[in-house]
């Protein structure tokens, strides 16, 4: 049972380096730990949430392979980064850049946690405000007779 269970483990933890191909595998050690350093941070243009090192979709292939010809070719990572955005668009990015328009991308998240806990504060000091309201001289005058009656 253990042998099985640790296959399996061994299995599962391989799954995201079946997407490399063993032909897309460059000579170059350096080369190729740049390219997969790369792949990771490069989406997938039809998984959309998957990297294209982790993808096993035609042309997230087709990018694993001209990013390793660019890289070849002698550009820089910055430089085959810039020649896809330039291609695909920002989105072939996993993290987009910070950029004028990206900016409600980026800034979306803490203003909106930020209007929801003002929203949260404000109603739990109404609610607050409300629940420690004095009785009226009537309402005073109700609650003694109730538990008068109850005595």
């Amino acid at each position: 049972m253990r042998r099985l269970m640790l296959m399996l483990g061994l299995i599962l933890s391989a799954l995201p380096a079946f997407a490399v191909q063993p032909g897309e595998i460059l000579k170059d050690p350096a080369l190729e730990a740049r390219a997969r350093a790369l792949s990771v941070e490069l989406r997938c243009l039809v998984c959309q949430s998957q990297s294209i090192d982790d993808s096993d979709a035609t042309i997230a292939h087709d990018l694993r392979v001209l990013v390793r010809e660019r890289l070849q070719a002698g550009d820089s990572d910055e430089a085959v980064k810039a020649f896809l955005v330039d291609r695909y668009g920002e989105y072939v990015l996993l993290r987009p850049r910070l950029t004028w328009h990206t900016i409600v991308l980026w800034g979306a998240p803490p203003a909106l946690l930020l209007v929801g806990g003002v929203l949260a504060f404000g109603l739990f000091r109404r609610r607050r405000a409300t629940a420690a309201t004095e009785l009226t001289q009537d309402e005073q005058a109700r609650v003694e007779a109730l538990l008068a009656r109850e005595e």
